[in-house]
């Protein structure tokens, strides 16, 4: 695949992407609604993933199935999330910035380099020429771990909606696969995400291989930004007044899916060396115990 192709490819979804989020931010600054962000990012991945394949036509079976993975992500991720928005009313991420311009334009930017970034190993897939030859063994292990993410992360999404019973208003989730994970959502993306990069290495070549970056760029976003760390935040604001709720949080992962038997049991360095239980996801929690012992410490002297 020659570099003059990468560029062309690399700035016309660039370009596609700019375009689209510009567009919608447009719409959110000027009546101030949530509706249409998750749906605008979702989709956009969709764009992107029929636009290059289309473009090329050469129709190499990993082309298209790489694609239509893409496709059935982006499009049941976005109605999810849309139908999911349209019935809440609002976005409590956007309580902060709704009203300030500055804030919303840094959003939609880095929500334009999010797409951008995430979409990179399927688009040099459906640039190249011929998609790489025959398969080989990296695509079934691609395929299949794209297989189990979409569902982990379809079946989280759905079990999490046990929210909107009326019982269960105000409660944390603890159902299903909410029972081995406290982000099995968060987990079932990234594992998604690594398989369409595995699946797209037979066709990497040299600098191409720098691609990798959109599945570390994804894992980095909702390891330490904007994806735990705000939910655990939110989540101890709320219940971290609750034993029953210190309880869960200790004794299940954070991200990857265990049994709470196991991840109980682990000491801390384990838990957070291999297993992403860091220090700063319960910082709200060790402030308040702090403060409870300063307190308690007062009263006796």
């Amino acid at each position: 695949m020659g570099t003059v192709l990468d560029s062309h490819f690399l700035a016309l979804t660039a370009f596609v992407t700019v375009v689209y989020q510009f567009i919608f931010f447009v719409i959110t600054a000027l009546f101030k609604i949530d509706q249409v962000t998750d749906f605008a990012g979702s989709t956009n991945f969709v764009i992107l993933a029929l636009l290059t394949l289309i473009l090329k036509s050469t129709w190499h079976f990993r082309q298209v199935v790489l694609t239509l993975l893409v496709v059935v992500w982006g499009l049941r991720l976005g109605t999810f999330l849309l139908m999911r928005i349209l019935q809440w009313g609002e976005d409590r991420r956007f309580d902060e910035i709704r009203e300030k311009l500055a804030k919303l334009i840094v959003f939609w930017t880095f929500q334009a380099v999010w797409v951008w970034t995430v979409s990179l190993p399927l688009t040099v897939v459906n640039a190249s020429d011929g998609g790489g030859g025959s398969l080989k063994p990296a695509d079934v292990i691609g395929w299949t771990m794209w297989v189990f993410g979409f569902l982990i992360e379809a079946a989280a999404d759905q079990q999490k909606l046990f929210k909107n019973a009326p019982e269960n208003r105000g409660k944390w989730c603890d159902a299903g696969l909410w029972k081995y994970s406290r982000h099995p959502n968060y987990f079932g993306e990234m594992l998604l995400w690594w398989g369409i990069f595995v699946a797209a290495s037979p066709v990497l070549e040299g600098a191409e291989y720098l691609v990798v970056f959109g599945p570390v760029f994804l894992t980095l976003l909702l390891l330490f930004v904007s994806g735990i760390p705000l939910l655990e935040a939110s989540a101890d604001k709320k219940h971290g007044h609750l034993g029953a709720y210190r309880f869960y949080k200790k004794t299940t992962s954070p991200l990857i899916l265990l049994p709470r038997g196991v991840y109980g049991n682990l000491p801390g360095w384990c838990k957070t060396l291999f297993l992403f239980e860091l220090p700063f996801y319960s910082r709200n929690l060790h402030e308040e115990d702090a403060i409870y012992k300063k307190s308690l410490q007062e009263s006796i002297n």
